[in-house]
C-alpha cells in the first residue's frame, strides 16, 4: 500500500500505465514468435509428408516440435527484445525517460545499439526452455484432444450405421 500510495502522489494515476505503450509493442513478439513456429512445423509436415506414417506421434515429433518452439522464440525474442529494455526504463523512478520512442531513441544514443539489447542473455536463458516445453505441451494436448473426439465420432457414426 505504501508504494502504491507514493505513485499516485508523485505521478497520479498516469504512474500505474508508464510504459504499458513498450508492453503493447511485445504484442509483435508473439505474432513473430507464431508465425515463425508455424513455418517451421509447415516445412516439418512437408517433410513427413514423403515419409510413411502410422497417424501416431512419437517422441522424436514432439522433440521436433520443441525445437521448434525454442527456435522460433529466439528469433522472436532477438527481433523484439527492445521493447522489454523500453518497458524496464520507463517504470524507474524519477528518471530521464517518459515515451516509447523516446526511451529508444535516448538508450540507442547514449548506449548505442548494444544497450537496446543489454539483458537479451538472460531473457533467452528463460524464455526458450519454457517456450520449447510450452509448444510441445500444446501440441501433445491438440493430438489428445483430437485423437479422443475422431475416436468419439467414429465410434458415434459407427454406431449409427449399424441401426
Amino acid at each position: 500500500m505504501h508504494i502504491i500510495r507514493r505513485v499516485y502522489l508523485t505521478q497520479g494515476i498516469k504512474g500505474f500505465y508508464k510504459g504499458i505503450t513498450a508492453s503493447y509493442f511485445g504484442i509483435s513478439e508473439t505474432v513473430v514468435h507464431f508465425v515463425i513456429y508455424e513455418a517451421i512445423k509447415a516445412k516439418l509436415m512437408s517433410v513427413r509428408a514423403h515419409q510413411p506414417m502410422d497417424g501416431d506421434k512419437k517422441t522424436r515429433d514432439f522433440v521436433e516440435f520443441m525445437m521448434a518452439g525454442a527456435v522460433s522464440k529466439t528469433c522472436a525474442s532477438c527481433i523484439a527484445y527492445p521493447h522489454e529494455v523500453a518497458r524496464t526504463r520507463l517504470r524507474e523512478e524519477g528518471t530521464k525517460y517518459r515515451t516509447f520512442f523516446q526511451t529508444l531513441a535516448t538508450v540507442a544514443q547514449e548506449e548505442g545499439t548494444r544497450g537496446l539489447y543489454r539483458g537479451l542473455s538472460t531473457q533467452l536463458i528463460r524464455q526458450i526452455p519454457n517456450t520449447a516445453i510450452m509448444m510441445a505441451t500444446y501440441e501433445a494436448v491438440v493430438y489428445v484432444l483430437t485423437s479422443y473426439y475422431q475416436n468419439r465420432d467414429n465410434t458415434f457414426y459407427d454406431a449409427d450405421d449399424a441401426d
